[in-house]
């Protein structure tokens, strides 16, 4: 795209919610430099439950679409089938299906119940199973993320919150923004579709947020994340020291 536009093609026939007069294609000149690469954001979308009906699912590709409109090339993970951390070897097919789509993405989407007061264990099982370092090249550093929840009573922040610690550790750009929906069997209508509130108005604004953050950032990120000390050791020591035996 060359356009200060989603797509020349972009269609609001699959956003029955959206105000056509007042969303906004993403203005790429303004910020990227010239040389950045032009390319669609690559995306990974990942969510926390399994149930038939996942609402953390339902607002998962409801942020798709929107993504797609502007302009991204979005790809999500279905967690079914991930086993626990480490009771498997790596080279399990979802393993590694989870890992070769953290490395194609540029940035990422975390959508989790709060369960417990906290983020499900299948949301951590696919935290835990994309590594820090892969032979001394980390998977997350630099790429940019942005967070979700949906809860079935009262709104809470405890679970957007406990996911922006873990962006954080996988050294990720977690943009200010995020979206939690209580209530959440109360915001899907039986099409499964999210129905108009401030709170799909939260939803667009982290989506929009996160596809401007990751122009801005994925042409510099190689820069932005080089460190003093990291430059001081030899990736052989930076490889030895990430990959330590896991506790």
């Amino acid at each position: 795209m060359t356009e200060s536009t989603a797509s020349a093609n972009s269609s609001f026939d699959d956003l029955p919610n959206i105000d056509v007069d007042n969303i906004q294609p993403i203005d790429i000149e303004s910020l990227i430099a010239p040389n950045d690469p032009r390319h669609a954001p690559k995306i990974l979308v990942l969510y926390g439950s399994v149930r038939a009906r996942s609402f953390s699912r339902l607002a998962a590709e409801e942020s798709s679409r929107l993504l797609r409109w502007y302009g991204c090339e979005v790809r999500m993970f279905d967690p079914s089938g991930l086993p626990l951390p480490d009771d498997v070897d790596s080279d399990h097919p979802k393993v590694q299906e989870l890992r070769e789509l953290a490395q194609w993405s540029e940035g990422m989407l975390w959508v989790s119940p709060e369960r417990h007061g906290s983020i499900t264990s299948i949301m951590k099982a696919q935290i835990d199973w994309i590594p820090l370092s892969l032979g001394g090249v980390r998977p997350t550093q630099g790429k940019t993320l942005a967070l979700m929840q949906v809860s079935g009573g009262s709104q809470s922040f405890n679970t957007v919150n406990q996911m922006r610690i873990l962006g954080r550790w996988m050294r990720m750009i977690t943009i200010p923004n995020q979206s939690s929906i209580p209530k959440a069997f109360l915001e899907f209508n039986d099409n499964n579709r999210m129905d108009m509130s401030p709170l799909y108005l939260r939803l667009v604004d982290v989506c929009e947020e996160l596809v401007k953050f990751t122009w801005l950032t994925r042409g510099r990120s190689a820069y932005l994340t080089d460190r003093y000390s990291e430059r001081v050791e030899s990736a052989e020591e930076v490889s030895n020291r990430v990959n330590q035996k896991s506790l």
